[in-house]
């Protein structure tokens, strides 16, 4: 199977970005799922209803969220009607929604995706990720209720991401991490079997303090008081993704690579794994 991760949509421009670039990803790259982070798309705080009925239309199959997601009000009365957005798994019992989606590809392949959110410098009341976690797999064992499984990893700490990555190896396909918008070198397949990275990086611009207009963004750091509210920067974004892909019979990945197109940063595409390529399907 082979699964696409986009990293966190911001603002317009990361809109733009999406929906330039995932429909011919999807098709250059023969994905089979396509889960996209969507927390900031809004704005840069949050998803409404209109533009996540949007990123279906462009391809995407499952959208997380994170420490923004209640950030437009709406979502919070449409998020129980809409399956497909998540909020972390592991906010505190009777919070609106659901931290994981089981879905069925056209070949009758099961798959769980499922997002926590750290702990580590987060703010908020979270129970802890690691035993949300293993209570969904136990129900969830991979390579047998279902094909394939990805856990977004909404987290500040990089060490905190490691440690679910480590916790996680080999009970699911891939643990992406999300939040920090800025794409690591660590794409790796874990010894047990499980893809790795610890942050896909942004879909935004990245001439920017992490998708926030930088002047803005720096006069904060700069002041003790307050300043005027952040707002995402509006040139070319960086279209950021990771491609896994797994093995059917066991559901373990065989290979992890960054998907990099437009903007600013230097672009990355797996070309031996483009459909019909020599690469592992």
């Amino acid at each position: 199977m082979r699964i696409l991760f986009v990293g966190d949509v911001v603002g317009r421009s990361g809109r733009a970005a999406l929906f330039r670039h995932l429909p011919e990803v999807r098709r250059r790259l023969a994905v089979d799922l396509a889960v996209v982070n969507a927390e900031n798309a809004a704005g840069g705080f949050g998803l409404t209803p209109a533009i996540a009925a949007r990123m279906f239309e462009a391809g995407a199959d499952v959208l997380t969220t994170g420490n923004h997601v209640w950030d437009q009000r709406e979502l919070l009365f449409h998020i129980d009607r809409e399956p497909r957005i998540l909020r972390p798994l592991n906010m505190q019992p009777g919070t609106p929604g659901r931290g994981l989606h089981l879905l069925t590809d056209g070949r009758g392949r099961r798959v769980l995706v499922a997002q926590v959110m750290g702990r580590l410098f987060m703010g908020g009341f979270l129970d802890d990720p690691f035993r949300a976690l293993d209570e969904v797999l136990a129900a969830h064992p991979l390579g047998a209720a279902v094909t394939a499984s990805v856990v977004d990893v909404h987290a500040e700490a990089t060490s905190e991401k490691m440690a679910l990555g480590h916790f996680l190896d080999g009970r699911v396909s891939a643990v992406v991490g999300t939040h920090t918008h800025v794409p690591t070198a660590d794409a790796t397949v874990l010894p047990g079997g499980s893809a790795y990275v610890t942050d896909v990086g942004m879909t935004g611009d990245y001439d920017s303090v992490i998708g926030m207009e930088k002047t803005g963004a720096v006069a904060r750091f700069r002041s003790s008081v307050p300043g005027p509210r952040l707002e995402p920067a509006r040139g070319e974004a960086t279209f950021c993704a990771v491609l896994i892909v797994t093995d059917d019979a066991r559901g373990r990945a065989v290979d992890v690579r960054p998907v990099r197109l437009g903007g600013r940063l230097p672009p990355a595409f797996p070309e031996d794994l483009t459909a019909g390529g020599p690469g592992p399907c």
